[in-house]
């Protein structure tokens, strides 16, 4: 397989989905602690539109795309816990997942469980781990907690539903359309929040009876970061994990006091993977919640690896609910 050509997704310049190129892609053999993984999924997440705008600086030319799900066709020197013929999934950096095929390090690749396929391998990686470590480790959801949760019908959103109400939590969810109401509503979401045509701090304050939330999750950062604040009760954990909106202005933190000794955090799923030690339970506890059918994965976009461009302007156009994938 050595000096194998595959098509994949480059990009030399930041920009517009049209600066992610198709072209040809020698891979060689992995070198120690790398595997070459053929991909028979591939994920497409809103991060990777971070990186194609600059929002995350990186040495171009690069690859586009953070998780995949296939089969382990070479192995390098001193990886133990991988062999040829494994299927396998992961999700983070290096970039460069938009591929028919990659040379990837070894440590962050976990093997997927035979009860899941490809697909569902590469659409809940990212935003599975995202959900396990957001409501288990950044904030312990608590039965009986009441959280407020942004994009609610997204790919993070609609597994996150599901997972909190396993917990035992109350949810309310913000979206932007009935039919995206309508799609939390049947994950899970107790409250769904209309945010083009309703105000979500009164609404959040209606719901709980004026004592606001412990804790927000908020993937869309400029738009909803100052009112999120003021859904918070006191000692409450604003939780801004992503920058749909743009990213969210520099903070005065003294208003944090004012609003009731508030925390912010800002995690990324890097830190909390760090190592295998910590990423095999998260993605064991995930892979099981899937299996026993807890959490559902929907794949409800598929595109051709060639069709990359469409699938990030059907993205950023907010077409897209639940997880999206790339066939290669």
């Amino acid at each position: 397989m050595a000096g194998m050509i595959v098509k994949a997704i480059r990009m030399s310049k930041v920009g517009g989905p049209e600066v992610m190129e198709l072209v040809d892609v020698e891979l060689g053999d992995p070198g120690p602690g790398e595997i070459l993984v053929k991909h028979h999924a591939i994920g497409v997440n809103y991060l990777d539109i971070y990186f194609r705008v600059g929002l995350y600086p990186q040495t171009l030319p690069i690859g586009v795309g953070q998780e995949g799900a296939g089969v382990v066709e070479k192995v390098g020197a001193g990886v133990t816990h991988l062999k040829v013929g494994d299927r396998v999934a992961y999700a983070g950096r290096p970039s460069g997942s938009y591929a028919q095929a990659r040379i990837m390090p070894a440590d962050i690749v976990l093997k997927l469980p035979d009860a899941l396929s490809f697909e569902q391998g590469a659409a809940m990686m990212l935003q599975g781990l995202t959900v396990q470590y957001l409501i288990n480790d950044t904030y312990a959801v608590q039965k009986g907690d009441t959280v407020l949760l942004h994009a609610a019908a997204g790919g993070v959103g609609t597994i996150a539903c599901q997972w909190l109400k396993a917990l035992g939590a109350t949810v309310i969810g913000t979206v932007g359309s009935p039919e995206k109401a309508q799609l939390a509503k049947a994950h899970g979401c107790d409250h769904t929040i209309l945010y083009r045509e309703e105000d979500f701090v009164a609404r959040v304050r209606e719901i709980t009876g004026g004592k606001g939330v412990p804790v927000v999750y908020d993937s869309i950062g400029k738009d909803t970061f100052m009112k999120s604040l003021d859904c918070l009760s006191p000692r409450g954990l604003m939780v801004t994990f992503g920058n749909a909106s743009g990213p969210v202005p520099p903070l005065d933190v003294s208003i944090l006091a004012g609003k009731g000794s508030l925390k912010v955090t800002r995690p990324t799923l890097t830190t909390y993977v760090l190592n295998r030690a910590l990423l095999e339970p998260m993605a064991a506890d995930l892979f099981q919640r899937v299996i026993s059918g807890q959490v559902k994965i929907e794949i409800n976009q598929r595109y051709p690896l060639a069709q990359a461009i469409q699938a990030h302007r059907d993205m950023e156009d907010r077409k897209t609910t639940g997880s999206t994938i790339l066939i290669p």
